[in-house]
């Protein structure tokens, strides 16, 4: 895979010894992703280990995803309208019976903000799901293109900044929620790696539910095209496991005082 595709980091940023392991499954997990289809992408293999082992996968889109598309004359609301439905259909592809909720904050691709209005929300979502685990874009990244991913990022550490401090949002009317870890995907400096070796299947078929994505992000405009991203993924996650002796790894930045 390219340095500027989505998902996991570079093997070479991800090679270093000191990792830790295999967190012990969640009951819960909410995933907080920029547009549908990044989840799947940064922590689609993670997800599916965790939800067959019984927690319970929630996630959180926050842009419409409307201009997923090199197509000049597209609907954008049909677009957005159906990315919603395959984000849907992801998220039950990687989680089954576990899957939890899908919530959609609708903020146009593109213009997606870490203002306090939107962290409001977050931190009132996640009051709500009350996950164990959050997991989002590092929005540290060097180097990033995409302006939704950093602000996306910026929302899922703020929104559990938001939602553990009881004097914040008071309005909300929920308890304050603290989760006990938040990891994040697209990590310069990755530090945790998790084995998912029996899941990267589970990780391409999510992924291979957001059609309308195939020419625009995966580069994947025929079956031929569609099977080299695939492999292209399955070579990454496997440089990816090499230096900790799995078969196929997701790597990231590990948060766990929160």
């Amino acid at each position: 895979m390219a340095a500027n595709e989505p998902g996991q980091p570079h093997p070479v940023i991800a090679g270093a010894p000191d990792y830790s392991i295999d967190l012990a499954t969640p009951t819960s997990a909410l995933a907080i992703g920029a547009h549908p289809d990044d989840v799947e992408f940064g922590c689609g293999g993670l997800l599916a280990k965790w939800a067959a082992h019984g927690c319970v996968v929630h996630h959180l889109i926050c842009t419409d995803g409307s201009k997923g598309t090199w197509d000049v004359d597209a609907d954008m609301a049909a677009l957005a309208a159906r990315r919603q439905d395959e984000q849907r259909e992801a998220a039950r592809r990687l989680a089954g019976a576990n899957a939890g909720e899908v919530r959609f904050l609708g903020r146009v691709d593109g213009e997606l903000d870490s203002d306090p209005a939107t962290r409001g929300e977050v931190a009132r979502i996640i009051r709500e799901l009350r996950p164990q685990v959050v997991l989002g874009h590092d929005p540290w990244k060097r180097y990033r293109l995409h302006p939704d991913h950093r602000h996306a990022g910026l929302l899922a550490c703020e929104g559990i900044v938001a939602s553990r401090d009881p004097h914040f949002f008071r309005d909300h009317g929920i308890g304050h929620h603290r989760p006990d870890a938040l990891l994040l995907w697209e990590a310069d400096q990755p530090d945790h790696a998790e084995d998912v070796s029996d899941f990267v299947a589970t990780k391409l078929d999510a992924l291979a539910a957001h059609e309308s994505q195939f020419e625009s992000t995966m580069k994947a405009a025929d079956e031929a095209e569609f099977a080299a991203f695939e492999q292209r993924v399955r070579n990454r996650l496997g440089d990816l496991g090499r230096p900790f002796d799995m078969d196929a790894a997701e790597v990231f930045k590990l948060i766990g005082d929160l």
